[in-house]
């Protein structure tokens, strides 16, 4: 069987024996066709051909194209998982990556926005309202945007969330995850008021007749993509005077980083933002040590 033949058995595997969301797939999917495009070079198709003396060659193909120490890391790791799978299947008799070296990764620390920044952000959907023909989409824009930032959610989470996940009665919302593991968290006063607005009176004109699951929607009746928010928050980014590249997953890491310079403890923040190992929370912890230094540099005379 051709490599592609297995990669689309395994991926299917991912989804249906682990759970695990179709982003998380995709992503495997594509470092997976790095290993399609090295056998292709090599003239071979069977992931079978691949052993331990192959490895060398494969990781600088994958630094001849440009990738970063972290990319080659993250490739090598979808590398393993499949030749385990592999593995498991009795296609192999020998894992290629066992204990193979990748390179260390350099500590990247998540880019948050200020509070002034993110106060900007939120604020930019109310001055559009009176736009003609905008006011159900300023409405909707305005929740998602308070949502996001209240609760810390991953782009994924908000704009797959169902009616029946939100509990408007008690502020809490439950949100659906990495392998599909749930946890509940609250909205907070200001964006349940807003997220409240737009059920009653933005989500309504939107849908006109059709019905959908979906908390946000979009003209067409169908729920909003990645994609179509991705274009709503530059959009309102640059309504806010921010130049800089910005994300979704930007107002993701402010949520932590202000909760964490708020004096939250580092369990509550790892509970509310669904990791699972406290270890990808700490980054935050880093985070909030560089903003110390970069305050101790400007204001003290020393510094």
């Amino acid at each position: 069987m051709k490599v592609a033949s297995w990669i689309d058995r395994y991926l299917t595997g991912l989804i249906s024996e682990r759970g695990l969301s179709a982003n998380t797939v995709e992503g495997y999917r594509r470092d997976l066709a790095k290993l399609r495009a090295f056998l292709k070079i090599e003239g071979r198709e069977d992931p079978a051909s691949v052993t331990r003396a192959d490895v060398p060659r494969l990781l600088g193909f994958l630094r001849g194209q440009g990738l970063a120490a972290p990319s080659v890391a993250r490739s090598v790791a979808a590398f393993r998982g499949f030749y385990r799978f592999l593995l498991s299947e009795g296609v192999i008799h020998h894992e290629p990556f066992l204990n193979v070296t990748v390179p260390k990764s350099s500590l990247r620390l998540p880019k948050a926005l200020s509070f002034a920044e993110v106060q900007r952000i939120l604020d930019a959907p109310s001055r559009q309202e009176s736009t003609r023909g905008r006011q159900p989409e300023a409405v909707r824009d305005d929740a998602m945007l308070e949502v996001l930032y209240a609760t810390g959610l991953r782009v994924s989470e908000l704009i797959t969330l169902d009616l029946e996940a939100v509990n408007a009665a008690v502020g809490f919302l439950r949100a659906t995850g990495k392998g599909s593991k749930q946890r509940m968290v609250p909205l907070g006063a200001v964006a349940l008021r807003k997220l409240r607005r737009y059920l009653e009176g933005g989500r309504p004109p939107l849908l006109k007749t059709r019905t959908s699951n979906r908390v946000f929607v979009t003209r067409a009746g169908t729920g909003m993509t990645r994609q179509g928010f991705w274009k709503i928050l530059r959009r309102y980014a640059l309504a806010a005077r921010i130049r800089r590249p910005i994300s979704p997953h930007m107002l993701r890491h402010s949520f932590a980083t202000h909760l964490l310079e708020g004096g939250a403890d580092l369990r509550v923040v790892q509970t509310l933002l669904g990791h699972a190992n406290i270890s990808t929370t700490q980054i935050y912890t880093h985070v909030e040590k560089e903003r110390l230094k970069q305050l101790h540099k400007r204001h003290h005379p020393r510094g």
